[in-house]
């Protein structure tokens, strides 16, 4: 049992390598691709275009924990859900209609009481 969990850790270990390997490997490809031609840059190595990759992960928060973080999300507001009375929900839902269409009104603005709808055009 022991054995199969140390081996299950380490080709996950080899998997996040191989990928951080091939992401910069694309990386750099495609920057001495097109970077140098259309502005005069200079070509990158692989440890370069590792770098590059890792910052921009850090920028642009690419750590956020992939797939499995996305999965407790309907879960938790299932869970919320649940615990509204009849009238958080009704106000909930009002409320996401407005976002959801004050993008397709003109003005952008519902009105108080009102379902928000689609605009002809």
């Amino acid at each position: 049992m022991k054995r199969n969990r140390i081996a299950r850790v380490l080709r996950i270990i080899l998997m996040v390598v191989a990928g951080f390997a091939l992401f910069s490997f694309v990386v750099m490809q495609l920057w001495n691709w097109l970077v140098p031609p259309i502005f005069g840059w200079h070509t990158i190595n692989f440890w370069q275009a590792l770098g590059l990759f890792l910052l921009s992960k850090i920028l642009f928060g690419g750590f956020r924990g992939g797939w499995g973080h996305r999965r407790h999300w309907p879960r938790h507001m299932r869970e919320r859900w649940e615990r509204m009375s009849p009238e958080e929900r009704e106000k909930f839902r009002k409320g996401m209609m407005g976002c959801v269409m004050s993008r397709h009104m003109p003005g952008g603005e519902v009105a108080p009481g009102e379902t928000a709808q689609p605009v002809e055009r």
